[in-house]
Formats: C-alpha cells, structure tokens, sequence
C-alpha cells in the first residue's frame, strides 16, 4: 500500500511515499521557501536526485507539482495508487489526543484552533484539501504534534493565571516535536523491553525537552507556544515576561517586533551570533568567549530541565538525546552529560565523540559506571505519520 506522509511548514511542505507495512521509502523530497521567488523543490529516488528552481506561489501549488512529478517520473502509475496520506498538523488544541481520520469536522476544527498556530496550522490545512481535491478517493489522516503530550496532568498544564484564560481561550500548556518524542518513546521500549521512565531531549534549531513515565509524557519543557523551555537556536526560552513591556518602553519597538525578536533573533543567535551548531561547535573550538558563553548557558538549561525531570520522575531509566544537534553534536552532549555528574551520570567521551547519526552510528554514551543510562538516537517523525496512517487507512 502506498502513502505519503506530509509535513508542511510555514513556508515548506516536506514528504515521504511509503509503501506499507513494509516501511519501505519509494521517494521523498521537500519544497522549500514556498511563496518566494526563490522556491525550489527536491526529489529524491534511490540514488537520484531531481532538483528544480522555481518559483512556487502557494502550499496547493507544491502539492499539484508533486503529485505532477510522481507521476510524470513513474514513481507512481497514477494517482489513485496513492491510497492514503497523512499530515502533521503541528497544533491539535484540546481536543485532540491521537491521530485521526480528517473528516469534514476535522477539518472546521483544525481551522478553530488555527489562532494557536497561526504559521502552521493554515498550511496544513491548505495542503489537507490540495490532496483531499487531487486524489480524492484516499485515506486523509491529521497526525498531531501536540498530542503525545496530552497526557500531561491539570497540574502540570495549568499556568498560575486566572482560571477562566484556560476556560475561555485554551491557555494552558501544549508542548510540541510530540511525534519525534513518541518516536523515541517506542525506540526506548524496544531496547529497554518495558515501557521505561525516559527523560528525551529533542535538540535541534528548535528544542524540546519531555519527562515520559512508562511510557507516557507527565510533562515537557515547550509550553503554550513552542518558545517556552529552554534556550534554542533563535528562540529565547523562558524568560521573566516582565522584559518585554520593558524593552517597549526603552525601545519604541511593538509587541510583534519583540515577539519576532524573542522567536527568531534570541537564543544561540542572540548571544553568539550564529545559531547552526556546526559554526557554533568550530568557534567553541576556538574558544570565541562570546559562544563558549552561550553554550554554556545552553547547556546548563537542558541540564537544568534534565534534572527537574529526573525528581518528578523519581527513577530514570534513560536520557535520550535525539533531532540534528542531539544527534550529530557530541560537543552539546557532553558539556549537558557533565552538568549531570551530581546526579552520578559519568559519559564515555571516546564513544560519544565517535556516535553521530548522520554517519550511521548511534546508540549508548554513558559508562557502565553511569548512574543513567544516555542514548543518542535518530528521530523518524514521518514513519510515525506513516504508521498511524496506515493503521487508521486499513
């Protein structure tokens, strides 16, 4: 059975054309910068790379042109074979727990709540019905970045706000990257053997930290909004709210400029002045002040949420490191891992220097002297789409 498994970003539609159960990936690709006219598209089959400069106006403009171009190259013989596809829709609200099938109402509900998500929901919902339109006959399923976190107890989620914000307006906390947290969660579960107590650090330009009790989030470090939590490549993290009406005062700047600063120009980019962890990781070699202080702030505030979740977890069977930096930045680990050596975790810096994902090596980190285990493992958002697809689609 062939699906496609959909991520459409604020300005990006990425994909995967499965065929299932085997898991196999026949092709997968991305449109890039969608609505300039520098977009351009890749797609990619085995070994073969088809890569197009053009200009690509909408989200539906890219769904036609890839549908176009599956056919067109015989990665499919028409649409129909296409029987299903799945979309991450990066905000469910309230209201949604799991993955569902999108229906009519699905979709007016999505479109409620697209004030929560104002850059991404609208997308997924423009590509939804692109495909709902072109293959009309298949399976449509809403995989939500928000659910695996619903979980979350009332104690937990509540900010300390009046009551009737959360009533009212749905403000509470969310958390988000709930697919690759489930990802990982299931990984655990098949190294371990059991549903385990996992602490995953998703570290990537964006950066989210979840505690996971037998197999379930109790709690995560992302909160109404994905700039809450820790320190991030553009984003500010937690900070007393209290600057933002400051700096307004100072400044003349408006709400919306602040909010632009603290989501796109603060964080790494905000003290180092670069926010990739590959120049970041050569200018800490350098020993750069401004960088080595900005990955020790970085740091020390996953190593912080590390150890908040390590109390309210009570045991922890493991600390899992995943997403671009979590995977391939052996720097990151370390400095977050040596943070921890209170608590008695002791990293094995030979084999954590030799674990990066992107050359096929993950795995464990941690000595067998290590009071908890740490795993570097490869995240896969989109089989996780494919598999609830598949499974709602039979």
């Amino acid at each position: 059975m062939l699906l496609l498994a959909v991520n459409s970003g604020s300005s990006t539609l990425k994909f995967r054309l499965y065929d299932m159960p085997s898991e196999k990936v026949v092709t997968k690709g991305s449109f890039e910068r969608i609505g300039s006219i520098d977009s351009d598209y890749t797609i990619r089959v085995n070994d073969e790379k088809i890569y197009k400069k053009e200009e690509i106006k909408t989200h539906e403009d890219a769904v036609n042109t890839l549908l176009t171009e599956l056919v067109e190259k015989g990665i499919v013989k028409k649409l129909d074979d296409i029987k299903a596809v799945g979309h991450r829709v990066v905000h469910g609200g309230v209201l949604y727990s799991h993955s569902v099938v999108i229906t009519d109402r699905v979709i007016e509900e999505i479109e409620k709540i697209k004030d929560l998500a104002p850059l991404h929901n609208p997308a997924a919902l423009i590509g939804i019905r692109a495909f709902k339109k072109a293959i009309p006959n298949a399976t449509m399923v809403a995989c939500f970045d928000t659910a695996f976190h619903q979980t979350i107890e009332e104690k937990a989620f509540l900010y300390p706000v009046p009551y009737e914000w959360y009533v009212k307006y749905d403000v509470r906390k969310y958390g988000f990257h709930g697919l690759s947290h489930q990802y990982i969660t299931n990984r655990m579960k098949d190294i371990l053997g059991f549903d385990g107590n996992l602490i995953i650090c998703h570290i990537g330009n964006g950066a989210s930290i979840s505690a996971v009790k037998a197999g379930k989030c109790i709690d995560t470090s992302m909160g109404f909004t994905p700039n809450a939590g820790i320190m991030m490549g553009t984003r500010s993290g937690d900070i007393d709210y209290s600057i933002i009406g400051y700096i307004m005062k100072k400044t003349g700047l408006t709400y919306d400029e602040i909010d632009n600063i603290l989501n796109k120009k603060s964080g790494l980019e905000g003290i180092a002045g670069m926010n990739d962890l590959r120049d970041i990781d050569r200018a800490y070699m350098a020993k750069e002040s401004k960088v080595v202080l900005a990955i020790d702030m970085y740091t020390e505030r996953i190593a912080e949420y590390i150890a908040k979740y390590y109390i309210k977890l009570g045991k922890v069977d493991a600390i899992c490191f995943t997403a671009g930096g979590g995977e391939n930045d052996p720097i990151i680990r370390k400095e977050v891992l040596n943070k921890l050596k209170p608590l008695g975790v002791e990293i094995d810096e030979k084999i954590n220097d030799e674990t990066i994902v992107r050359k096929d090596k993950e795995g464990l980190i941690t000595t067998k002297k290590s009071s908890i285990a740490s795993y570097v493992l490869a995240t896969d958002e989109e089989l996780v789409i494919a598999k609830d697809t598949f499974n709602l689609s039979k």
